[in-house]
């Protein structure tokens, strides 16, 4: 508990020292973050709110396409531990939350580690690929149409950011190939001797049988169009705060769309990074300021807006967040399901109900007990102490 606080509070020390360099070093004063939260309009909040809200859903049914059908919890039990999982995401430092996601869908629904851990990598590899993607088209787009800023330094981050795209999706699509790999590299290392090493063998191996069966059927393709509207969704937030706080006001003509996924995309990649600090409050708005620098805006001008911009999503994510924590409370902890057996029977292997129409009931049905749900999926099997005659029975 106490390394946990140490490191929480370290983190926070390092986020305000970077956010205290970047105002000196842009020459940014504080009052002005307030004067620009001000010149918020509540139409535009609660259009940027639309956004966000349709993020999480949007993120929330692509966490329940991943998951096998036969211990499939319901889609209202995802929302509520996805909402409270990105909150942990996002304000514990270096991605440390992210853990919070496997742990809570383990408690709350029973849906063992390695499923888990498969939909979580999954999804983020698909976040991943459309994010590279969705910046390298603004990068050409802006190298062609664009009106200011410098383009010809923007033009030269296309192609490589449509081969890492590339790239990501050819590994979210058979990324169950690399976890078997390690797996494998693992035995040729002889570390499966040691009680340790077994387990660690025995757990990866599982995930990769989960990454394996997230991509079985439709699946992981729904997941990935459903990635697309994720990403209009997080670059429509952006933008309608960033043209709302008037991040545009030094320029003859207003903000494109494009322009506006260049610039806030920037902050996103370094929110990603495992390096951020807490609430990723310095390295966002490190990347917001070179983002938005590029095409054209001031320094202390991006920084003011980016900060302000933060400060509305911080706001949502812990309310979003605090509320999926009370909901979450109110739900029963799960029997873990036993899914290593699941994957012996086969009944993972051949899904019967893949193919077939969505069934809007499941979505809503919060009363299912998952793990009920994976006994029935399972095939009976017979009870040895009631089909074998005792041994001290006479013929």
């Amino acid at each position: 508990m106490k390394k946990t606080v140490l490191r929480i509070l370290l983190s926070v020390a390092v986020s305000l020292a970077v956010l205290t360099a970047l105002m000196y070093y842009t020459d940014t004063n504080p009052k002005e973050l307030f004067a620009t939260l001000g010149e918020l309009s509540p139409w535009v909040y609660l259009g940027a709110l639309g956004f966000h809200l349709s993020t999480y859903t949007l993120r929330a049914l692509r966490f329940w396409m991943l998951i096998p059908r036969a211990i499939r919890p319901s889609f209202r039990r995802i929302w509520v531990i996805s909402g409270a999982h990105n909150l942990a995401s996002y304000v514990l430092p270096a991605k440390t939350g992210e853990a919070s996601w496997v742990v809570y869908l383990r408690a709350f629904t029973g849906v063992p580690s390695a499923p888990g851990i498969a939909s979580l990598v999954v999804s983020r590899l698909l976040d991943a690929a459309v994010l590279a993607c969705a910046l390298s088209l603004a990068c050409w787009y802006l190298a062609t149409h664009g009106g200011h800023g410098n383009l010809e330094e923007i033009a030269k981050y296309g192609s490589p950011l449509a081969l890492i795209g590339v790239s990501l999706a050819a590994i979210t699509i058979r990324g169950d190939l690399l976890v078997h790999l390690l797996s494998k590299s693992l035995r040729f290392a002889r570390l499966h001797r040691w009680e340790l090493g077994e387990r660690l063998v025995e757990k990866i191996t599982q995930i990769a049988h989960a990454m394996r069966e997230a991509g079985r059927g439709h699946r992981l393709g729904l997941a990935a169009l459903l990635t697309v509207p994720v990403w209009f969704c997080i670059f429509g937030f952006y933008a309608m705060l960033a043209r709302g706080m008037n991040i545009d006001a030094d320029l003859d003509v207003a903000l494109s769309f494009p322009e506006a996924i260049f610039g806030s995309s920037l902050a996103v990649l370094a929110n990603l990074l495992p390096i951020n600090g807490a609430a990723g409050v310095g390295t966002q708005e490190m990347g917001w300021v070179f983002g938005f620098v590029l095409i054209g805006i001031q320094e202390s001008r991006a920084l003011t807006v980016g900060l302000a911009v933060h400060f509305v999503q911080l706001f949502n994510v812990v309310a979003i967040g605090l509320f999926s924590h009370l909901a979450m409370k109110s739900m029963a902890r799960a029997e873990r399901i036993d899914f290593e057996g699941l994957l012996a029977s086969g009944a993972l292997n051949v899904d019967k109900h893949e193919g077939e129409p969505m069934d809007p009931d499941s979505l809503l049905d919060s009363n299912t007990d998952p793990a009920e749900s994976a006994r029935s999926e399972a095939p009976d099997e017979p009870d040895s102490a009631q089909n074998q005659p005792s041994p001290t029975a006479k013929p």
